[in-house]
């Protein structure tokens, strides 16, 4: 999870740049699973909180962008986003307004 969540972590600026407020489910999630005594991710309270969390955020979201890499959880945030019909966008560039760091230059 460490690794994936760099990953998103890395897209949160150029998501913000494009004009957008990045979000990312264990943001919200890991403090509320620290206030249920949860020691991470892998303890047994993570199951009542992490998924839920990222469902509960996903109907405040205007889209998904699903970036490569294995990930239950985001796989499950893209069904979400299309049974909500959410667009769900794969490549940072497809991101409307996206702007390179070019650009900015």
């Amino acid at each position: 999870m460490a690794r994936n969540l760099t990953r998103l972590e890395e897209a949160a600026w150029p998501i913000f740049r494009s004009g957008h407020v990045p979000m990312i489910g264990e943001w919200v999630a890991l403090p509320v699973l620290r206030g249920a005594g949860g020691a991470g991710p892998a303890d047994p309270v993570a199951e009542q909180i992490m998924y839920p969390t990222a469902e509960r955020l996903l109907r405040h979201c205007d889209a998904v962008l699903r970036l490569p890499g294995e990930s239950t959880g985001a796989d499950q945030d893209v069904r979400i986003a299309r049974e909500r019909g959410l667009p769900v966008y794969h490549r940072l560039e497809d991101v409307p307004g996206y702007r390179s760091a070019e650009e900015d230059d």
